[in-house]
């Protein structure tokens, strides 16, 4: 049985384990440096699941190859944007694939807003749900 104490945002890899320490990101971007992906730094204040086009932290880092600098950018995200959510993404662009591989949080707003379910009622007796995320209750840049 999967449980998601405090309901944490769960996208990505690792979602459902505790957040993961400078030592295990490292671990992870040199997995993914040694399958020779390119790793980019992304964050949001929008963290609804259907929210995939995250904002570029800089540019992807394809020709970089020392988890340290990348490192070093997860950093100076963390610090312009506190309380946002970050994620390490890693694009595998060799030929036939072209896709993420790779996709993990590795920093979160002390207060997570979590999700409400709006349900819609329709013709007939037609009812839709959709998930709404609490922080886009503020405007950007206001949410946290």
């Amino acid at each position: 049985m999967m449980t998601n104490p405090g309901n944490r945002l769960t996208q990505g890899q690792f979602s459902f384990l505790p957040d993961l320490t400078d030592a295990q990101i490292t671990g992870q971007i040199k997995y993914a440096l040694g399958k020779g992906w390119a790793v980019s730094v992304e964050y949001t204040d929008d963290p609804h699941p259907r929210n995939t086009y995250w904002e570029m932290f800089g540019n992807p880092m394809f020709d970089l190859r020392d988890p340290a600098g990348i490192l070093v950018e997860i950093d100076n995200c963390r610090k312009t944007f506190p309380d946002h959510y970050v994620r390490v993404m890693a694009f595998d662009s060799a030929r036939g694939w072209e896709t993420p591989r790779m996709s993990f949080i590795v920093n979160r707003p002390k207060q997570e807003p979590g999700f409400g379910l709006v349900r819609q009622e329709s013709e007939g007796r037609v009812v839709r749900y959709t998930v709404r995320s609490y922080a886009a209750d503020k405007p950007e840049q206001e949410r946290y």
